[in-house]
């Protein structure tokens, strides 16, 4: 799987060399990229195996849980589940995934796909890395858990305990706006702009309907990863710029100096003046 991944990459780096043409608002560099979407994937991996090794709750801990601590934005939604809703977020979850295949027809961003292609790994990479890092490093309790309902296994789960923050809003939030922004700048006179960027808000928030009602995540989980992902959707195109030479967004992680592992990992973002 590592290896059929690194060559996708490189065929697309590849492509985007050769295909970024003139008309194209950004600009790319194999080396920056590349370390940016390696550090990124990387980042990935250590964020799964930090879920992986949560601990879920214990029967007491469980039974120990009081509506009365959780925020009052958040109150309302502890005891929230729906299976179906579950599923059917998973729908526009997916299909987000797609949107920049909606930029094939135009001959401009078609000519550039490899190079869209780049930008749009670089920010999935890097909101999947905040997201799978927050959530293997926080530890709140699911609105489901809270329904007395549930087999207790269930709530129970270490699976239960990563409400925060939503990962299907992360992402569908991301790859939204990022298609919104990347329609901006290729096509900044389209008047279909307005309703890009509606499509772009209104994907994310019924997918955050969706994981709050079925019991998945609170309202501020959500909102949370709805600001992450369109932030992250909006400034990797925004940095590659061509017009843009002040704004940088890099990952970073840092090593124990006596080589026990990973102790600090994140993004870095420096503004030239």
């Amino acid at each position: 799987m590592r290896q059929l991944t690194l060559i996708i990459c490189v065929v697309i780096f590849c492509t985007s060399a050769l295909s970024q043409e003139k008309e194209s608002p950004y600009k790319t560099d194999l080396l920056k990229d590349g370390i940016w979407i390696a550090t990124g994937l990387g980042l990935n991996a250590v964020g799964v195996t930090m879920i992986q090794n949560k601990d879920g709750l214990t029967e007491a801990e469980v039974q120990a849980l009081d509506k009365e601590d959780i925020w009052k934005i958040d109150r309302w939604a502890a005891g929230n589940y729906s299976k179906a809703d579950g599923e059917l977020s998973y729908f526009p979850f997916y299909a987000s995934f797609a949107l920049p295949i909606a930029f094939l027809p135009s001959d401009a961003e078609r000519n550039n796909f490899g190079q869209i292609s780049v930008l749009y790994l670089e920010t999935m990479a890097t909101v999947g890395a905040m997201f799978t890092i927050t959530a293997g490093a926080v530890h709140k309790s699911r609105p489901l858990v809270y329904n007395e309902s549930i087999p207790m296994k269930e709530r129970r789960d270490n699976d239960a305990q990563r409400s925060f923050f939503g990962g299907h809003v992360a992402a569908t939030s991301a790859a939204a706006f990022f298609t919104a922004k990347v329609f901006q700048d290729f096509n900044p006179n389209s008047r279909a702009i307005p309703y890009v960027w509606t499509g772009a808000v209104v994907i994310p928030a019924f997918v955050g309907y969706l994981r709050t009602t079925s019991g998945k995540h609170f309202l501020t989980d959500n909102l949370m990863a709805f600001g992450v992902g369109a932030a992250t959707g909006i400034l990797v195109p925004e940095i590659h710029k061509k017009t843009n030479e002040s704004l940088n967004l890099y990952p970073t992680a840092a090593f124990n100096i006596n080589g026990t592992g990973l102790n600090s990992r994140g993004l870095g973002l420096s503004y030239t003046f």
